[in-house]
């Protein structure tokens, strides 16, 4: 895989992230993180990758860090617009592991579970338990996927990297149907950036990945591979 940084096609960019994937060897499911920010890309970004694998033949497993998230009485148990309740309270790692990253690594059975939590319904979910292809692919994008709980469950570690403030525009157009300006603006600003500040102070999450993308313009994103 060639690894010189540069800005790239979105096409081109995904090609790498695939040969990335590609060139991973293990005997197990590959497990792969799209970290980043809330509103970087990082959904979009593992979608398409998701489809690009497909469409080489691989079996992928997509998963997400919203449907392992706790109820919102434990999530907002600090306040709505908590930033220690945003980084410690929302998402159940302990599930993740236990019911899908686990289950995929090695000495794992391969029998997983891509969710425990239903966002819309704020339930719990219990889905068959499904078993994967010892070759198949699980990209799973979320926020915080390098903290220390998870840090050593990725085989490829994927940073989707943008302006803190540009997320908030990205927001603002994403939730102008269900929230208002001020509202989208107060829940960034007081929650999820100050979150996210949290974690790259505490996790130094850019230390640990394998590929950078910077995503501040998509179509035309920057590739920077890890130097560690």
């Amino acid at each position: 895989m060639r690894s010189e940084p540069g800005r790239y096609l979105r096409d081109e960019v995904l090609a790498r992230l695939a040969e990335a994937v590609g060139s991973v060897t293990v005997g197990h499911p590959t497990r792969v993180a799209v970290d980043g920010p809330p509103a970087a890309g990082k959904t979009t970004l593992a979608d398409e990758l998701a489809g690009v694998l497909r469409g080489q033949g691989r079996d992928v497993i997509r998963a997400t860090i919203d449907d392992f998230l706790f109820p919102r009485a434990r999530r907002y148990r600090r306040g709505e617009y908590s930033a220690e309740g945003c980084y410690f309270d929302a998402h159940d790692n302990d599930g993740l592991n236990r019911v899908l990253l686990d289950p995929l690594g090695p000495g794992g059975d391969r029998r997983f579970r891509p969710a425990l939590y239903d966002h819309t319904a704020d339930a719990v979910l219990s889905p068959p338990v499904a078993t994967a292809p010892a070759g198949a692919v699980l990209v799973f994008d979320g926020v915080f996927l390098m903290r220390p709980e998870l840090i050593d469950r990725w085989d490829l570690r994927v940073f989707v990297s943008t302006t803190l403030e540009k997320t908030v525009e990205r927001a603002v157009i994403r939730e102008s149907r269900m929230s208002s300006r001020a509202d989208v603006e107060r829940r960034w600003r007081e929650r999820y950036l100050p979150s996210q500040r949290l974690y790259l102070a505490t996790a130094r999450p850019t230390d640990h990945v394998d590929i950078v993308v910077h995503n501040d313009e998509p179509e035309r994103p920057v590739w920077a591979p890890s130097g560690r």
